[in-house]
């Protein structure tokens, strides 16, 4: 077990507490405490198990926050939970299974997909609240596999998956936001933390800075619910999208 010296542990529980704040906020918290256990020198593989834990609590507590609307939603949720946890489950899998070199070569564009997607959050989120609600508490057979996809690539990467869900749901199962906001949350805690368990077994996570970033997170996270109501959502996701651009970009150009 590696120990964090003090240069890391400033570094890492500055990354968390902003990557609390942003997601309170906005959203995208991954794309800063990521990078910031990639500029302490952690692998990539380790880098991602490793924030997959330390961002999990937040998540937990979104879940209970939204736990009258997943009540509601009951039916909706237990059957799109198998994919979550299968899909989840698969991509954690398949990351401890990917070479160093490999994942990262493809780490940047991961980083620039997930930017992508949370520029599109805007768009994506008044598209659901446009669709007319669904009186059907049925799911489509596309709808779970989606899911099962999505909770891969979760499982694999995870920055993103929130907006991926909505889309899907959008397309697939038209309801209110509200309600599609509260079953990707339980959805989100499902991938994320079926992917930390098994990073957590595997032994694949850096527990002390694990556990720092994740006190830095929570404090992040009240901090964050209490700025959301000044600050607007869409100055924090223009400067976490243009930060994540410049970490894609300098991978690139270090290659």
């Amino acid at each position: 077990m590696r120990l964090v010296n003090l240069h890391d542990a400033l570094l890492l529980a500055a990354a968390g507490f902003a990557a609390g704040v942003v997601n309170a906020i906005a959203g995208g918290g991954s794309l800063i405490s990521f990078p910031a256990l990639l500029f302490t020198g952690m692998a990539p593989v380790a880098a991602n198990a490793t924030n997959t834990v330390a961002i999990w609590p937040g998540t937990v507590s979104s879940g209970w926050a939204y736990r009258k609307l997943i009540a509601e939603e009951k039916h909706r949720a237990f059957v799109l939970a198998w994919p979550s946890l299968i899909g989840g489950l698969a991509g954690s899998i398949l990351l401890l299974h990917t070479s160093e070199g490999a994942f990262r070569a493809v780490v940047p564009w991961l980083i620039l997909f997930a930017a992508g997607l949370l520029a599109a959050q805007g768009p994506v989120a008044r598209w659901v609240a446009r669709k007319m609600p669904s009186t059907s508490h049925s799911v489509p057979a596309a709808l779970w596999l989606a899911q099962l996809a999505i909770a891969v690539y979760g499982g694999y990467f995870g920055a993103g998956i929130g907006i991926l869900m909505l889309a899907a749901m959008a397309i697939f199962l038209p309801d209110t936001l509200q309600h599609a906001n509260a079953l990707k949350v339980l959805f989100a805690l499902l991938i994320n933390g079926i992917a930390a368990l098994y990073f957590l077994v595997a032994g694949s996570v850096h527990i002390p800075q694990a556990a720092l970033m994740m006190g830095a997170a929570i404090a992040g996270g009240w901090a964050g619910a209490h700025l959301a109501q000044r600050l607007p959502a869409w100055l924090m996701r223009l400067l976490v999208i243009a930060f994540a651009v410049g970490v894609a970009a300098q991978m690139l150009v270090k290659g």
